[in-house]
């Protein structure tokens, strides 16, 4: 059986990686049993464990097509008020880290 079919059998239908940092995104559209589409948005994160390895901490949401409209108003909003209203960061996007003062933990009071 092919790749093409066994994707088509489970109901992806499109998948969009965005590698942000240290997270990736997928988006992905997928259809139900009645063909009707859905978007599922993952963040993948890679931790490390206590034995040294490596998993990924997943988070996921599904979207239906009647929520896109709601929710891409909600999405737009929320990043419009966070760009004009959010202080002004220095951040490396090559490494998605944030280059923030050095801060000791003897700073903290710890």
């Amino acid at each position: 059986m092919s790749e093409e079919l066994e994707k088509n059998e489970r109901g992806d239908l499109f998948s969009k990686s965005v590698r942000a940092g240290k997270r990736t995104y997928f988006f992905d559209v997928k259809s139900t049993r009645g063909n009707d589409y859905y978007l599922t948005i993952t963040e993948s994160k890679k931790r490390f464990g206590t034995d040294g390895k490596f998993t990924y901490e997943k988070h996921k949401i599904f979207l239906y097509k009647e929520d896109f409209e709601k929710f891409i108003e909600g999405l737009n909003e929320a990043i419009h008020h966070i760009k004009e209203n959010a202080p002004e960061v220095a951040t490396n996007y090559s490494s998605g880290e944030s280059k923030g003062s050095d801060v000791s933990f003897e700073d903290l009071g710890t």
